[in-house]
């Protein structure tokens, strides 16, 4: 008679560690560092004694985290291929989420850029743009379909070779007891899009490697990021670089800050934001 691998709890056991090493080998770059502080890439600027999440998100792949008010979101584009798609919801009350049509209505601004509110339906800022060195972002297409993928790839699957952003997220929300319902259109960051003269989208790629973007907190957030292809890429292949993000404590925006007062619409959104965190806390 042959005796299987899992025949008993210490052969099992010897399996199972086997198998984790073999994985470790191939998909560590797909895993976050832990503790933060071991992450080989931080930013020269951030204290390594304040990470709270460091993580190198390969292509075809998504991430998920809940961070508390106040925290600053750096995501890095090192080779000049990223394409990260942002879904955000409010991790104490996640019915109020994001809302793109409102983030591009309130600061009359269609184009992302240092200092945009990123708003919920609800009027008030989930987060704030706070520093852009890319300038190359998309607040009109959202992410990818399982359509859209089959007909181009051939495939959708979150597991295979071309996964759409809408099933990565859609993993990505179910972390965190969500659905499909709860998810709504992103924003995309480091693939641009613009609107031409007859009034067609068009993609503009990237600012090229080593660009970067700072979201702060201004509530407790449920982050969802998909990192896959731009649906305007007119690239054939599924091209896609990897994804650096690195977190850190911070503060929130305040009535002294830039962002705070730049509009009357602005300094409403932040003040909701504020009136309701009070009452709550």
């Amino acid at each position: 008679m042959t005796t299987r691998q899992t025949d008993t709890v210490a052969a099992a056991r010897s399996d199972a560690r086997a198998q984790a090493v073999s994985v470790a080998a191939t998909a560590t770059k797909s895993m976050p560092y832990v503790p933060a502080a071991t992450s080989p890439n931080i930013p020269p600027d951030v204290s390594p004694d304040a990470l709270t999440w460091a993580e190198t998100v390969p292509p075809a792949a998504y991430t998920h985290r809940v961070v508390a008010r106040g925290t600053r979101i750096r995501l890095e584009d090192p080779t000049g291929d990223a394409c990260a798609h942002l879904f955000l919801l409010r991790t104490d009350a996640p019915y109020e989420r994001l809302n793109v049509a409102d983030t591009l209505k309130i600061p009359w601004q269609a184009y992302l850029g240092p200092g945009h509110p990123l708003l919920s339906g609800d009027g008030r800022v989930l987060a704030t743009l706070a520093a852009d060195t890319s300038r190359h972002h998309d607040a009109f297409c959202g992410t990818t379909s399982d359509a859209w993928n089959i007909a181009k790839y051939g495939d959708a699957r979150p597991e295979g070779p071309t996964p759409s952003g809408q099933s990565l997220l859609t993993l990505a929300a179910a972390k965190h007891g969500l659905t499909l319902r709860d998810l709504g259109p992103t924003l995309s960051f480091f693939q641009g899009v613009r609107v031409a003269e007859d009034g067609a989208l068009r993609w503009q790629g990237s600012a090229g490697p080593g660009t970067s973007v700072d979201l702060v907190a201004e509530l407790p957030l449920t982050v969802l990021v998909a990192n896959v292809p731009h649906p305007l890429d007119p690239r054939p292949g599924y091209t896609v670089g990897p994804l650096r993000i690195h977190a850190w404590r911070s503060t929130p925006t305040g009535p002294g800050d830039e962002s705070f007062t730049a509009s009357p619409e602005r300094t409403r959104a932040y003040l909701n934001t504020l009136d309701d965190w009070e009452s709550r806390s």
